[in-house]
């Protein structure tokens, strides 16, 4: 029912808690472009860390990977990625879930919200904004449908601004107890999201553009599936435009 699992950054390096460093999962794959356009059919494992959630939290079965969202934090993967594809496939349990993943992450949570820095592609239910009405106001439809934007000093700029965050130009997210698809092109501090098969959302000069990937568990049940990462050759990226390695 379980398994679970990290590596290097460059430059600078920081070193957090020894239970942050344990191999949570074993999910997903990941490939070279040139493996990627030679037909290559099998890619490698990609391994994930626990960074600040229960082993409970994460459990992987026949290829699936549920997180029950509790308690809220992340698992991050084992190596980080610079510039690169990104398919995965998403289904919440619950109405109004909350989760996403973090791209270009530093991979360290904020002591108040247990969230890390990076680019959040964002994963929420359909009901959020009828559930999070406040003073009789509904939250814009923009929440729920895909958005992209920079959290813990991340500075990004919106295709689509919603304030700081860039808003999906369609929605196309699908309910809860449907699996939704994420295409993600990430290039050089760029980033192109496609939902359901259709390029709605994009940001461009993200201030970090070289970091990990973070799973989110946010207070609610979602399962992923048919994650991978196709890496594409590296750019011109500085150490100030990089992420601390984590070291154990």
């Amino acid at each position: 029912m379980k398994k679970f699992f990290l590596t290097l950054g460059i430059t600078s390096a920081i070193v957090l808690p020894t239970f942050a460093q344990q191999i949570q999962a074993e999910f997903g794959t990941e490939m070279s472009a040139t493996a990627f356009y030679a037909n290559e059919k099998k890619g490698a494992p990609i391994r994930w860390i626990n960074v600040n959630t229960e082993k409970s939290t994460w459990s992987v079965n026949n290829g699936e990977l549920k997180c029950t969202g509790h308690p809220i934090g992340v698992m991050r993967s084992e190596k980080q990625y610079e510039n690169f594809i990104m398919h995965v496939e998403w289904m919440h349990m619950e109405p109004g879930g909350n989760s996403g993943v973090f791209v270009w992450s530093g991979a360290v949570p904020d002591k108040k919200d247990r969230l890390p820095d990076g680019v959040e592609v964002q994963m929420l239910e359909l009901d959020w904004v009828k559930l999070n009405i406040t003073d009789g106001v509904i939250p814009p439809i923009a929440y729920v449908h895909g958005e992209l934007f920079g959290v813990g000093g991340v500075e990004t700029v919106p295709d689509n601004p919603r304030g700081t965050r860039s808003k999906s130009i369609e929605n196309l997210c699908k309910p809860r107890g449907e699996w939704n698809t994420y295409d993600v092109v990430c290039v050089d501090g760029t980033i192109k999201l496609s939902v359901n098969g259709k390029f709605v959302n994009g940001l461009s000069k993200s201030s970090q553009k070289k970091g990990y990937l973070c799973l989110e568990s946010e207070g609610a049940e979602i399962h992923f599936r048919n994650f991978s990462i196709v890496e594409l050759p590296p750019g011109v990226t500085s150490s100030e435009q990089t992420a601390a390695e984590i070291k154990k």
